[in-house]
């Protein structure tokens, strides 16, 4: 399995946005395009849950080029809590009730905008990764909390 690219994050940007898709990047692919310093086999994306937002999600996902089955496909336009797809030119996660974040729009209020690309807040990244309780997102707090000093400085700095 490669590693997740930057050019990977351009074209969900890209064909998200033509297809109208409501979603933030969340997870260690969103700390990644914030900056953070690692790499991640797969995107996460935090999508709002709606019927009509998951229809465009599979129309987009089959844009792309991800080989869905109906049976995924129903479970995107129903808002599975999580649905894992191998599928495609490069494995996604959609994350429809990420731990940790309550409501879609509260961390949408919240998002980042980095090169045109929607991103959860850093604090949601890492709210969400210390409410999953895994043994890999413990191991990767440390870090992250530290990288979020280094992000908070830098915003304040730009701002």
């Amino acid at each position: 399995m490669a590693a997740f690219e930057y050019r990977q994050a351009e074209e969900i940007r890209d064909t998200f946005k033509r297809y109208e898709v409501r979603y933030l990047f969340i997870g260690k692919s969103g700390a990644i395009l914030l900056g953070f310093p690692d790499t991640t086999q797969d995107a996460d994306l935090f999508v709002e849950k709606s019927e009509a937002n998951g229809r465009r999600i599979v129309d987009a996902l089959r844009g792309i080029g991800f080989a869905l089955s109906d049976q995924q496909a129903g479970e995107i336009e129903s808002g599975k809590d999580f649905v894992q797809l191998k599928n495609g030119p490069f494995d996604l996660d959609l994350v429809f009730a990420p731990d940790g974040i309550e409501r879609f729009d509260d961390a949408w209020e919240r998002r980042v905008e980095v090169e045109g690309f929607p991103v959860c807040h850093l604090d949601d990244i890492i709210s969400s990764k210390e409410a999953t309780g895994r043994v890999k997102d413990r191991e990767s707090l440390p870090r992250l909390k530290a990288f979020r000093v280094y992000w908070r400085s830098q915003q304040e700095f730009s701002g």
